[in-house]
């Protein structure tokens, strides 16, 4: 069993109030839950109105597997119009 964990720091730039960054956020979460099997959470940040980090993680048999499906949804988060991405860290257990 190998456990992936993705560590993502976005800028919320256009983000003018702490709702408008959650909409955001919440916008993102959903999209990327209902396309990959992950469990996604906002870890830190949480009262910075243009910054925020999330936590995701994947469990599956095979490594490649898994840090092949974490790094495509760094692609899809950076393509995400709404949230720049600024960091990010894989990590396999």
């Amino acid at each position: 069993m190998v456990v992936g964990v993705l560590r993502v720091r976005l800028g919320i730039y256009e983000a003018l109030s702490l709702k408008d960054k959650r909409r955001v956020v919440k916008s993102l979460k959903d999209r990327l839950g209902s396309r990959h099997n992950i469990s996604i959470a906002e870890i830190d940040d949480l009262d910075r109105r243009q910054a925020a980090t999330l936590g995701l993680t994947m469990i599956a048999n095979d490594a490649r597997f898994v840090e092949s499906s974490l790094s495509k949804i760094v692609d899809e988060i950076r393509n995400f119009r709404r949230a720049s991405l600024l960091d990010f860290e894989i990590e396999l257990l």
